[in-house]
């Protein structure tokens, strides 16, 4: 069916912000939207890490680059968006950290990582603040929901009908538990719940229990990534060791029988790309957008991800700062039998 803004289920309307600029669900349902063609295309950012107000920031050729050379239909900020630690003004340090997307008018959100709120702003303030872009989609918390920008957007075929949907998931910063269990934090039982109850729903919208044809986007990689380097064989790089928690949740356990989720996509780890299939999962790296740190030579660029209408498939390559193109990724063998 084709849906009007009235018609649509409660889950997928939600407020405007009072004083704010977010798109509304009937904003998001007009702007997110496959092509005649049934194509969908994602540009993912990895850890852009602005620091301050720059007229010219490096990041910046990359993303408008980028951004020229695939005119996408939405972007994603996979998290670590700015450092916060290392700017007097996170507020402008995001500014500039959107500004050529904003510039492009291209529909946006971001998730946050563990660099975006190691000083004074919290996620929370962060994640207002993001509201108020003109072409931000961003939208409200769900109530009662661990950590902030947890979303899901529907994306609508070009004659109106649901094509696939877009899960957005904190993935939260540092260990709660430090000393104790130390390293990054892991995704929540009340996130993993609310994940499955909105996967549901949906299905039951896009025609009856089938599972809608999803994407989800978070800044730590899960457990599972190390498991799937190990035992499967990936395309891509791995040039500094996988940062995920030290506990495991549940959420990939989640995904699988859920069976929506075609493919998760994260950054954290900046000299990191690859991408292999796990249990019916891709899991993938993005690419760093700021140069790597680590000291392996790594040009800075950005994930593609193109969706196609109504199906269960996606394509994904690598864009670089210098404008070419990595279709086919060098291919890592099992370490592990």
């Amino acid at each position: 069916m084709e849906w009007k803004f009235d018609e649509l289920p409660v889950f997928m309307r939600t407020n405007n912000r009072d004083g704010g600029m977010n798109m509304t669900a009937e904003s998001i349902c007009k702007s997110l939207r496959f092509r005649k063609d049934g194509t969908f295309t994602i540009v993912q950012f990895s850890d852009v890490e602005c620091r301050q107000w720059e007229e010219h920031d490096p990041a910046h050729d990359v993303m408008r680059q980028v951004l020229e050379l695939e005119q996408p239909d939405l972007v994603v900020f996979a998290g670590d968006v700015i450092a916060s630690a290392s700017t007097t003004d996170e507020y402008q340090a995001f500014a500039n950290a959107v500004r050529p997307v904003e510039d492009a008018g291209i529909p946006w959100f971001a998730v946050y990582g563990n660099h975006d709120t190691e000083a004074t702003v919290t996620r929370e303030q962060l994640h207002a603040y993001q509201m108020t872009f003109a072409h931000s989609i961003a939208v409200p918390d769900p109530e009662g929901i661990s950590g902030s920008g947890n979303a899901v957007f529907p994306v609508l075929t070009a004659d109106g009908k649901l094509g696939a949907v877009i899960y957005a998931l904190d993935s939260h910063s540092y260990s709660p538990l430090s000393p104790r269990v130390g390293g990054y934090d892991w995704l929540k039982a009340d996130q993993i719940a609310w994940y499955r109850q909105q996967s549901a729903q949906y299905a039951k919208e896009y025609g009856g229990d089938t599972p809608v044809p999803a994407v989800a986007f978070f800044h730590i990689p899960l457990m599972e990534y190390h498991q799937l380097w190990a035992l499967e064989t990936c395309c891509g790089q791995r040039g500094e060791p996988i940062c995920s928690p030290p506990l495991n949740s549940g959420m990939f356990q989640a995904m699988v029988e859920q069976g929506d989720v075609m493919g998760t996509f994260v950054g954290h780890d900046h000299a990191n790309d690859f991408i292999g299939e796990l249990h019916g999962i891709k899991l993938a790296y993005g690419r760093t957008t700021r140069a790597a740190y680590t000291g392996v030579p790594f040009e800075p660029g950005a994930r593609i991800v193109r969706l196609y209408a109504r199906e269960r498939r996606f394509d994904s390559w690598i864009r670089l700062e210098s404008g070419a193109v990595i279709m086919e990724q060098p291919e890592h063998q099992p370490e592990h039998i």
